[in-house]
């Protein structure tokens, strides 16, 4: 028996490292274990639903165009929550409610920006500010100075220079010309190319690695990112600046050029926590051109008009929840969701906007289908994903189990499965099996009549564990034994374009990708909710140390 301690779910990770499986053209040729009931009539009123009847941008923009951006608990974010309470209430769904957890922190919202330099001449500068920073109070103008910050022991360098300074915090950066395009959807051979489970003697610590073909080297082992150094450093550097009298510290964020710029923090959301001066990202042309002005000794001006709002009353976070009940057997539950909440440079349309309206999209299909399911299914949009899974954490572990002690709640028998959609706007091509052979085989049975939507995979049969939670809400249900199940999705250009970014925008959403999206995601729901047993799992872990639960 296998020990399934902890199950890696995230679709393209999933992917990258496990045993894909093609499907098959046909789907008699996918009965490879029990035959699955396979309703082709079912299957046809989603897709009419999903592709004539699609309310899915609708959803999106209220989400993004609305209520963006929608940082954890922020006013955004719970107008955005409410307006899907009442939608949901108004397909029908019951027990629709903002269920707590926490608690989490301040929250954090920006009202304004205005950067630019003003001396020797005048630009607009392209940016915004780090989540958990202040204002400025007013318009603030000041000389530019570079003081590049690697290490607390670079402080020594700076002290008493940087009062009443706009402060360059990070080395000038190189771009490089873009050669190959941003955007890319997978070609049958990358797909293919997956079905090859790698060596495990070459991924390296961990078993982790990336997809390679036969013959391909073995890649280099990940860099360990010390969570822990990094923190104090972001804190010891907060207090500094801060002490200091810096006016602005300003960098560049953590990828992009040509105007797109990824940025998410610079304070933090613990209220004991130091308080930063005001720090923003701007585009890498515009900090280089100030940091080539401070090195020719031109003492460039720069001004800053930033209202940003820090909200200390409520502590706490939210998770959106709603279910359509089950008939027969309501006490036993399916799950679908994504995260609700964002970062602030864009409005959080493929980050995880089109995640959380293809789920309601998933759901309004499937009240209207006037089809008894037989368990109940339950819609979750979570908070606090952005800061490290938390409102899923916390979920899984007040409801199932503490991942701690592993004391199992009643409904950790009952819960079926979970259903994630976190990778963008790219369509779906396959689903993680989590580790599951068993799984692999059912879920190759509901993909097979869905070859023509371009769904092409089963992957994850042959996974590794899922040591601690992370980068998915999945990954919170299979690190306590529970089936958590994420979609590989064409990448597209979210990580060259909208990832944590400025251009994480509605307009970079593909339309007929979230609908296609959204029909997949009811089609298994569906399945799930009316086959004859639970989906089968792998074995309960065992407690874990409580330092490694994430609480």
């Amino acid at each position: 028996m296998i020990n399934i301690a902890y199950r890696p779910v995230k679709a393209i990770a999933a992917a990258l490292i496990a045993t894909t499986c093609l499907l098959p053209a046909s789907p008699l040729a996918a009965q490879e274990a029990a035959p699955e009931k396979i309703d082709l009539t079912v299957l046809h009123d989603i897709k009419t639903q999903a592709f004539q009847h699609s309310q899915v941008m609708d959803h999106l923009f209220y989400i993004s165009e609305v209520y963006g951006p929608r940082i954890t608990s922020s006013p955004n974010h719970r107008a955005a929550a409410e307006w899907i309470v009442k939608r949901l209430q108004s397909y029908g769904l019951q027990n629709v409610h903002l269920e707590p957890w926490g608690p989490f922190g301040n929250s954090w919202q920006y009202k304004k920006f205005y950067g630019a330099l003003v001396e020797p001449n005048y630009a607009p500068l392209i940016g915004f500010p780090l989540a958990w920073t202040p204002g400025t109070d007013g318009p603030v103008t000041a000389e530019a100075v570079l003081a590049p910050i690697h290490t607390q022991a670079d402080f020594e360098k700076y002290r008493g220079k940087l009062k009443g300074k706009i402060v360059l915090i990070a080395d000038p950066k190189v771009i490089l010309m873009h050669t190959e395009p941003e955007a890319h959807r997978l070609t049958d051979e990358e797909i293919e190319a997956r079905t090859i489970v790698s060596d495990p003697s070459r991924l390296g610590p961990g078993g982790g690695g990336a997809a390679r073909g036969r013959g391909a080297a073995a890649a280099p082992a990940p860099p360990v990112v010390d969570r822990t150094a990094a923190l104090r450093l972001r804190n010891d550097t907060s207090k500094f600046l801060s002490d200091e009298g810096v006016l602005v510290a300003v960098n560049y964020g953590t990828n992009g050029d040509g105007g797109t710029v990824f940025a998410s923090f610079g304070g933090s959301q613990d209220p004991n926590d130091p308080v930063p001066p005001p720090m923003v990202a701007i585009t890498p042309e515009h900090y280089n051109r100030i940091a080539r002005l401070i090195e020719h000794h031109m003492s460039p001006k720069v001004t800053f008009d930033i209202q940003a709002e820090t909200y200390k009353t409520d502590q706490m976070g939210f998770n959106v929840v709603g279910e359509i009940p089950g008939t027969t057997k309501k006490d036993e539950v399916v799950m679908l969701g994504g995260h609700l909440d964002s970062w602030q440079g864009g409005t959080g349309a493929t980050d995880n906007g089109t995640g959380s309206s293809v789920a309601i999209e998933a759901v309004r299909i499937l009240t209207q289908l006037h089809r008894p399911m037989a368990r109940t299914v339950r819609i979750a949009l979570w908070g606090g994903e952005e800061e490290g899974l938390l409102g899923s954490k916390f979920y899984v572990q007040h409801h199932f189990a503490p991942r701690d002690t592993m004391k199992l709640t009643p409904e950790y028998a009952k819960l079926d499965a979970y259903f994630n959609d976190d990778s963008g706007s790219g369509r779906f091509r396959g689903i993680s099996s989590d580790g599951n052979d068993e799984i692999a085989a059912i879920f190759k049975q509901w993909a097979a009549p869905i070859r023509d939507l371009e769904f092409q995979a089963v992957t994850g049969a042959t996974a590794a564990p899922t040591r601690e939670p992370g980068g998915t809400d999945s990954t919170s249900f299979s690190w306590i034994g529970l089936d958590g199940f994420g979609f590989m999705q064409d990448p597209l250009e979210y990580a060259a374009r909208t990832h944590h970014s400025n251009m994480d925008l509605y307009d970079r959403v593909q339309v007929g990708d979230v609908m296609q999206g959204a029909a997949i995601e009811a089609w298994f729901v569906y399945n799930a909710a009316t086959r004859p047993s639970m989906l089968p799992r792998l074995d309960t872990p065992t407690a874990a140390p409580a330092s490694s639960t994430g609480n």
